[in-house]
């Protein structure tokens, strides 16, 4: 049995802390859940071909394929990702959960820790309290959560922050945590652990804002439709050419016209978080941080910024510190 499980089932990708004695596990996969095929024909192939690092996933009777490995690309453009405020009622959102659990060997935890977008954490809190708790069969055995703990997702990112900064860490000044996600963009505004609700919020606008914006202008200069953001974030992110029927197109001069989509989010940001002079320090996390970088320098010139190392993993383990402080005092 894990004791605590820290799951960020992100838009962009699910990524997963628990602990192996006194080390911390992570696990990483794209947040794509595709119908799973009747058969996997990797399977009977007599070992010529793999299936790859992936599992069938059953949720409500629909069976779904997740894993590192799952395929970017859908015969008819679906790819299996969800960009919805609702995201984490969704099938797609427990297959996605079900396969954290399958890839990290865990069949039991006394919590589970997920974290939810600021603007939507009240609404949806409670939902996935009830939704997960309790044993479940995804289709390959019992899974018991013994109980759900949901957080603001960039809380875990300041919890992981104060850890790297141990006594350096300033906890008499505010502090703003910057979440760029998949689809949304996420901030609190923070003095020590006390949240600044009204400075604090999140908005639509993360790196898939970015990618599709860049596939509209290939859709554009190419003369036809084009809508896989996911081989855009796959290109971009390994820094390749991205292969379009029999070429290979650079995204560097797209990516830049793209970039403008990040200046919306980050002008509601501005506006709700003030005149930043009191801010001892901007720190910046998540899987669109580098893409959201700039503007952000932009918007706050003269402030310090911290871009996280790692930041796809820093809501996880924090989740993980949080989890385990909620534990320990319960146990007093």
């Amino acid at each position: 049995m894990n004791a605590i499980v820290a799951t960020d089932v992100g838009y962009g990708n699910t990524k997963t802390a628990f602990s192996m004695g006194t080390d911390i596990g992570t696990h990483m996969f794209p947040s794509l859940a595709p119908p799973a095929p009747p058969s996997l024909i990797g399977s009977h192939s007599g070992g010529m071909l793999r299936t790859g690092d992936v599992v069938r996933v059953t949720v409500d009777g629909g069976k779904y394929l997740v894993g590192p490995d799952v395929p970017i690309s859908g015969g008819n453009g679906d790819a299996g990702r969800t960009l919805a405020e609702d995201y984490c009622t969704t099938a797609n959102y427990a297959a996605l959960l079900a396969g954290a659990f399958h890839f990290t060997k865990i069949t039991e935890t006394d919590l589970l820790v997920l974290g939810l977008p600021v603007q939507t954490l009240g609404k949806y809190a409670d939902t996935l309290k009830e939704r997960f708790s309790g044993e479940h069969d995804f289709g390959w055995g019992s899974i018991l959560i013994k109980s759900v703990m949901c957080v603001p997702q960039p809380l875990g990112t300041l919890v992981h922050y104060v850890q790297q900064r141990g006594k350096d860490f300033d906890s008499r000044a505010p502090h703003l945590i910057i979440d760029v996600g998949y689809f949304t963009t996420d901030w609190v505004v923070t003095r020590g652990f006390v949240i600044d609700e009204a400075r604090s919020g999140g908005v639509p606008g993360g790196a898939s804002h970015v990618y599709g914006a860049i596939a509209d202008q290939i859709a554009e200069a190419e003369g036809e439709p084009f809508t896989e953001i996911e081989r855009v974030d796959l290109a971009i992110r390994e820094s390749t050419p991205l292969w379009f029927y029999n070429k290979q197109i650079e995204l560097d001069d797209y990516l830049e016209v793209a970039r403008a989509k990040c200046h919306t989010a980050i002008k509601t940001l501005q506006s709700k978080v003030g005149r930043p002079q009191d801010l001892s320090t901007i720190v910046l996390t998540g899987g669109g941080a580098a893409l959201y970088a700039p503007a952000i320098r932009e918007a706050f010139p003269r402030s310090r910024i911290h871009l996280m190392d790692t930041p796809c993993f820093a809501n996880a383990r924090g989740f993980l510190s949080l989890g385990a402080a909620h534990q320990a005092r319960k146990s007093k």
